[in-house]
């Protein structure tokens, strides 16, 4: 193993006299040649524990991201502070501008992209003639949270990481139960990772759950605190059409700036609304969990749960976007009598019913028989009335059955085990995702401390807040109260800025920002 002075590297890097805790180890055991789980709070500058290595090794870092907005924003940033080798690849890139990028991977230490991007054999083409050196799954619990329906490409990273010569893996989250760490182990073939765990209860944020009868009183409550309160603010829902509903009855009734977000607008549209945000020229923002993934935005104060998630690893990824420079903030829950149709209803739409699973056997087979290619992914799904994570489960399913490839049948798609197995999947991750939403629901009705029920899956020990800690202990809404923000306009034109962003800010320069990573 090459010797490093690591404190000297990053001072040279990225101007730090010192790491934060759990950068130091994990950077050296990935210099070693470990695998490693590394899991630590939201704004602890996970980012760094990959950018350094990247820099002073030699090989190339390839990182897997979720987000587009994320990985062009961190690329953006990287760029602005003088790291200049980076680049991310991604589906706003032209197939002229991409074609030329690939022909210079080469020339990159940081190569960003998501995992569906990694599927592509053009781009495989390219990846495998590089030496990689280190292989990085961002925000990592998307391996468990999304890939079993959602996303399922991140199932098959572990057959990139072969293909590329077994390079050194890294996986990163802010919030992984030991459960989700087996899973993504398990899902990555890498048994033996070395795990870093960190504490990631926030002792900053105050935590709060309020019931009202109706949408309605539950609005007007919403009113009523951000008139009190003007600090940026995140207001998370179950559906598109009630973060557009909610932004339009705010922006009539408060002074502050408020936009929605969520996954149905362009692409464009929301970069928009998420830059905005980000430099202070959007106040509040209504919008779905498409929302906020690696959004480093320091003076958060304030996320409110108009619905509730499906789940306590979202409410707690999301409530960490919070108070990230450390100054209190407030999370809080507003709940209604209904409000549990509305998660039970998502997960009905994720996972495909078995009526739906012999529909599917059926017209496969007759396709089968007909030796056709089956339809494009779209037309498949809106012909058998899926949803798109309800095809994407059967189809990565019926490819690990060895029933497709790509768009050919390769075998009776009718054959008794398939079906049988299929079933037993689907019961499988309808009970994992019951039980999860009744752990977030128990959440709410609790009446012992909050933050000790919300963070001992997670860990075995709860720090002691430094603000008041919750409803259950005696703190109340009502007495939040917070400095108030100033707001400074930009003085370049939104068109341009994003225009510049969409090209991964190969040409984008700002002032240095001295922001850790």
């Amino acid at each position: 193993m090459q010797m490093y002075n690591l404190s000297f590297q990053l001072e040279k890097h990225f101007g730090f006299s010192q790491f934060r805790e759990g950068q130091q180890p994990i950077i050296e055991s990935i210099l070693s040649g470990q695998d490693v789980l590394g899991i630590l709070p939201t704004g602890t500058g996970k980012s760094l524990c990959y950018q350094l290595p990247a820099k002073i090794q030699s090989g190339t870092t390839i990182v897997v991201s979720p987000l587009i907005s994320l990985m062009i924003d961190q690329v953006k940033q990287l760029k602005a502070s003088g790291y200049k080798s980076v680049v991310a690849l991604n589906s706003f890139m032209d197939r002229a501008e991409r074609r030329k990028m690939l022909e210079h991977l080469d020339q990159y230490d940081l190569i960003y992209m998501s995992p569906e991007f990694l599927q592509n054999d053009w781009v495989m083409q390219h990846l495998v003639k590089l030496s990689i050196s280190l292989f990085v799954i961002d925000e990592a619990h998307c391996i468990s949270q999304w890939g079993h329906e959602f996303r399922t490409d991140y199932l098959k990273l572990h057959q990139t990481i072969s293909k590329l010569g077994e390079p050194t893996v890294l996986a990163l989250s802010a919030t992984a139960t030991p459960e989700v760490q087996t899973d993504i182990m398990d899902k990555l073939k890498r048994p033996l990772m070395e795990k870093y765990i960190y504490p990631m209860d926030k002792q900053n944020v105050s935590f709060a759950v309020e019931h009202y009868a109706t949408p309605d009183h539950k609005i007007d409550r919403m009113i009523q605190l951000l008139s009190d309160q003007a600090v940026p603010t995140m207001v998370y829902f179950s559906s598109r059409q009630w973060a557009e509903k909610a932004a339009y009855l705010l922006q009539a009734r408060l002074k502050q700036r408020v936009a929605f977000y969520h996954g149905g607008m362009e692409q464009m549209d929301r970069m928009l609304v998420q830059q905005q945000f980000m430099n202070d020229q959007l106040d509040v923002i209504c919008c779905t969990s498409a929302f906020g993934m690696g959004v480093d935005k320091s003076n958060i104060r304030l996320v409110i749960h108009f619905h509730p998630p499906s789940q306590l690893e979202s409410f707690i990824q999301e409530v960490g976007r919070a108070g990230r420079d450390g100054n209190p903030c407030a999370s809080l829950v507003l709940y209604g009598p209904k409000d549990h149709y509305l998660p039970q209803m998502l997960i009905e739409s994720e996972l495909p019913q078995m009526d739906h699973v012999q529909n599917v056997l059926r017209y496969l087979q007759m396709i089968w028989k007909n030796n056709t290619l089956i339809p494009s992914n779209d037309e498949f799904a809106e012909l058998l009335e899926l949803s798109e994570s309800q095809w994407n489960f059967l189809r990565f399913q019926l490819e690990e059955h060895g029933v497709l490839k790509e768009r050919t049948i390769l075998k009776d798609p009718k054959e008794t085990f398939v079906e049988r197995n299929l079933e037993g999947l689907i019961n499988k991750r309808w009970k994992y995702k019951q039980a999860k939403l009744t752990e977030m629901l128990q959440w709410i009705h609790h009446t012992s401390c909050r933050r000790k029920s919300l963070y001992e899956s997670f860990q075995a020990d709860i720090r002691e807040p430094s603000v008041p800690c919750c409803d259950s202990c005696g703190f109340t809404m009502d007495t939040l109260s917070f400095e108030k923000s100033e707001f400074q306009a930009d003085v370049d034109t939104w068109k341009e800025r994003l225009a510049i962003i969409f090209r991964q800010g190969a040409r984008y320069e700002t002032k240095k920002t001295g922001r850790s990573y």
